[in-house]
């Protein structure tokens, strides 16, 4: 199924998912030549000051799509090898035989067994993944604090495994994307920012993309509100923010336009070269961060919207903002939608998220943009 793009149905479809709860969000959905774009809600509950579709928005994850990008042009050069141990290239970091057993291509598609490290980092989330039992204190206390990429990646290898390496289920972890980042720096002697604005984003030529290394997000943006499971109530805003806690595997800054832009290079094969981006598609199943098994590649994840068949791409999360970017293997349909709420479900008497209107509101927005039709 693929209907033509459907203006109308597509901001009665944003506008109720603001209505459903959510402060802000915009979006661009594209068809061929023919492009969408809409906003709805507001970027400030304080002034009321309303959100616009060219802003400025923390992406979260989306990010991984970028360094494994970055990674798999040197793997086109010959520089890295993709199923070469990790341990050829960093052994201070990844030492003895799981540095001899751990590839590569663990790392980008997350079967190396490291854990995520942002229980070690964040006192308050110890027990995730059990949510019921975290609180957000540790985001307000570790706001403005400068984290070094190499201790926390220290506190995913010397955690206990959560699976031996190459073995599956993997597990999605941060860790990963860490170790790929030094990785970048080793074979390149540049920062793993340098390398990916570099090879990535200005290859792809986007103006309005940037990797942060401060607090602050320049140019128009939404603040960005973290509920963290009713635990937050009000939701507290986390727009400004330092985010070394992730790194340059979650810190990029974009724009829904960019985010288009890029995908559409990407499955165009003008980013890396079609052998390796057939690489990125071939997927194996990994434990998500919301305990939910996925299909995923390298650096890419391919995402079923009903009515309207598969698609690829990346979702990212942050504290306050999230992002989902995707497109159809041929390239034609994409969209990428970034909202400014997070973590909006509370919890039910067994820990678990409950169902919220907004989930089912951003899922009727998906399949029209994706193209299909909504009963």
């Amino acid at each position: 199924m693929n209907t033509p793009l459907d203006p109308a149905a597509l901001r009665t479809a944003l506008e109720n998912v603001h209505r459903a709860g959510m402060p802000g969000l915009f979006a661009e959905v594209r068809d061929g030549d023919e492009v969408w774009r809409g906003a709805a809600g507001v970027a400030d509950l304080a002034t009321g000051r309303p959100i616009t579709v060219d802003m400025r928005h923390r992406v979260g994850s989306v990010t991984k799509t970028f360094t494994a990008a970055a990674v798999l042009r040197l793997v086109d050069s010959g520089q890295i090898g993709l199923d070469m141990p990790i341990g050829h290239y960093l052994p201070r970091l990844v030492p003895g035989a799981r540095g001899a057993a751990i590839t590569v291509r663990m790392l980008l598609n997350h079967t190396s067994g490291f854990p995520e490290y942002l229980p070690y980092a964040y006192p308050s989330l110890k027990a995730y993944p059990v949510i019921a039992a975290t609180t957000p204190d540790s985001f307000d206390d570790l706001r403005f604090t400068r984290f070094d990429s190499v201790e926390l990646i220290a506190m995913g290898v010397n955690a206990p495994a959560a699976s031996e390496p190459g073995a599956t289920p993997g597990t999605y972890s941060n860790t990963n994307y860490l170790l790929l980042c030094e990785l970048l720096e080793h074979v390149t002697g540049a920062m793993a920012e340098k390398c990916i604005t570099r090879d990535v984003i200005e290859r792809a030529g986007l103006a309005d993309t940037v990797l942060a290394s401060g607090t602050h997000v320049d140019g128009p943006h939404s603040r960005m509100y973290e509920s963290w499971f009713g635990m937050i109530d009000p939701p507290r805003d986390y727009s400004v923010y330092d985010m070394s806690w992730v790194g340059p595997s979650a810190s990029l800054i974009s724009t829904v336009a960019d985010l288009n832009r890029f995908f559409a290079l990407l499955f165009a094969g003008q980013i890396v070269d079609p052998a390796s981006l057939e690489q990125m598609r071939r997927t194996v199943p990994v434990i998500s961060q919301e305990r939910k098994l996925i299909d995923y590649g390298l650096g890419l994840h391919p995402m079923e919207v009903p009515g309207s068949g598969v698609y690829w791409g990346h979702g990212g999360t942050v504290w306050g903002a999230g992002t989902l970017s995707m497109i159809r293997a041929d390239g034609r349909r994409q969209l990428s939608v970034a909202v400014n709420l997070q973590r909006w479900n509370a919890l039910d008497e067994a820990g678990r998220p409950r169902p919220h209107a907004i989930d089912t509101a951003l899922a009727t927005l998906y399949q029209l943009a994706m193209g299909g039709e909504v009963d």
